[in-house]
């Protein structure tokens, strides 16, 4: 049996000389988890033409520093390993990286309800009870760019319960349920930035992949080609921050200094297009990885479908695209709900399109969609059941990339109608064991509630005036009506800002996701 990995009291690169001939990307610490499998990037900076061997286990790459001093080599596919081993990178001299795991590395990026942390989520039992040393994760310090940066600083951590609670708490849900169904080691790299949109998460490039996305090219161009005019003040302050926070690294206990407060320009605004890309998700791409976990959109909640959506084509496509790991997984969580409750049937609040473009996207290859309208909270954009959203997440990717083809990985999705005399019959995918009006309380699995009624649904004839439909379960259709639409032609599902009370589920306890079936 292999032994149980412990997490080094010296975290991140504690260990690295801080100013040694040889240099490993900020990415490399104590504690990390490499990508198993795969062939594995290492890189760094050596003297001009100095020789550099990295190696663990019976792992070894070498390679040569370039004129400008960087190196970079790839470790060949190793299996997954539990047992805490060392990681040398050799040159003119030695750095060890220690306490290394190889199993699954998981991105976790978004907006704040992929940030939120554990410790924000009432869940004491579950902080308490986290004592996971092949649990691993890093949540580098937040800069934004207006060029393509090439380091991140941070430190790996080994979860446990004293710092648990700033971990991401969907991250934390998602790895623990594969780490406790596979035994894998997990590595999460949280790279969310709290009310960011969509498009700073976007490199050039993508806005380029998406004709309706051209109007916005040269905007998120701007940074680039001030920076190339000659900002390289910026570029200063970054490269004299990275060596005092690498200092601050290196003695256990010292707090990581802020990065530098670049000028007020909005060329590096975290708000702009592809800041947060430069500086957070560019410098990670090298690395060897698992897949993505995404929780954003709430700052994109007014726009059209469309638009959305061509957004999310663009950031999926082009991160895969500098990844170079070809259409590795990206699961993403549909909005929850949120704020007061419409009585109007098929309202069609400014979350509807977004939810609408989400489910579209998973028309995307090898995508997974986390629904989370029956767990949401009226008066809060962060609801603290993230518990749901972990587990959800997690069942794509145990079904998807873990082997389990008996676990159904989403709840009922619309999948086609039939119009019938006086009535109309919905057809979904993932019925799972078969569908049912379900009660969801908090945290508690679903419940079948035999004397329920399913809600949300409404229905509309030609003069495309909406109203609220008697909704029924056939078997594994359901059958709308309604005695105010006599000859019914569409209908809609929770299609509303806060569909409260949407009960319907497959019986593997997941919601359907919202839809319609019109285009008005």
């Amino acid at each position: 049996m292999k032994s149980a990995p412990v997490c080094l009291i010296a975290l991140g690169l504690g260990t690295v000389p801080v100013f040694a001939d040889v240099r490993v990307s900020n990415l490399f610490g104590d504690n990390i988890v490499l990508q198993r499998e795969i062939a594995a990037p290492v890189w760094g900076t050596a003297n001009q033409g100095e020789a550099v061997t990295v190696k663990i286990g019976e792992a070894r790459a070498t390679g040569r520093a370039d004129a400008k001093g960087n190196w970079f080599v790839n470790l060949p596919a190793m299996k997954a390993n539990s047992k805490a081993q060392d990681m040398a990178i050799t040159g003119e001299n030695t750095l060890t990286i220690r306490n290394v795991l190889v199993g699954d590395v998981w991105v976790c990026a978004g907006q704040s309800n992929m940030e939120m942390p554990l410790g924000n989520c009432d869940a004491p039992q579950d902080i308490a009870a986290a004592n996971y040393p092949a649990l691993r994760w890093i949540k580098p310090s937040k800069h934004s760019l207006g060029w393509p940066g090439t380091e991140v600083v941070g430190r790996w951590g080994c979860c446990a319960p004293d710092n648990a609670p700033t971990m991401t708490a969907a991250g934390f849900y998602f790895a623990r349920r594969i780490q406790k169904e596979t035994g894998l080691p997990l590595g999460l790299i949280d790279i969310s930035w709290s009310g960011s949109a969509i498009e700073p998460w976007m490199p050039v490039s993508a806005f380029e992949m998406e004709p309706s996305l051209r109007n916005i090219l040269q905007l998120a161009k701007k940074p680039l080609d001030a920076y190339r005019a000659g900002a390289e003040a910026n570029l200063d302050a970054l490269e004299k921050w990275i060596p005092e926070a690498r200092k601050a690294m290196a003695t256990p206990g010292t707090e990581i200094p802020r990065a530098p407060q670049l000028p007020a320009d909005p060329i590096i605004d975290e708000h702009f297009p592809t800041t947060i890309y430069n500086g957070m998700v560019h410098p990670v791409t090298p690395f060897a990885i698992k897949g993505v976990i995404w929780y954003q959109g709430e700052s994109n909640g007014g726009e059209g479908i469309e638009n959305y959506h061509a957004k999310m084509r663009a950031l999926i496509g082009s991160w895969r695209r500098v990844w170079h790991q070809g259409d590795f997984p990206f699961y993403f969580v549909q909005l929850a709900n949120y704020e007061g409750v419409c009585a109007t049937p098929a309202a069609a609040g400014p979350y509807s399109r977004n939810r609408e473009a989400q489910l579209l996207s998973l028309r995307i290859p090898n995508t997974g969609m986390a629904v989370a309208v029956d767990i949401g909270e009226e008066k809060d954009i962060h609801p603290k059941n993230k518990f749901d959203v972990g587990e959800r997440l997690a069942a794509w990717a145990l079904h998807n990339d873990y082997g389990r083809k008996d676990l159904v990985p989403s709840g009922p999705l619309y999948k086609l109608m039939q119009v019938e005399e006086g009535r109309i019959r919905l057809q979904f995918d993932y019925i799972g064991a078969g569908l049912m009006i379900g009660k969801k309380d908090g945290r508690n699995p679903v419940v079948g509630d035999k004397d329920g009624r399913l809600k949300q649904f409404a229905v509309a004839g030609a003069d495309k005036k909406w109203y609220w439909a008697d909704a029924v379960i056939d078997g594994n259709d359901i059958i709308i009506s309604s005695p105010q639409v006599p000859k019914p032609v569409e209908v809609r599902y929770a299609y509303d800002h806060n569909p409260a009370g949407c009960n319907l589920y497959n019986k593997d306890g997941l919601p359907a996701s919202p839809f319609r079936t019109d285009k008005w």
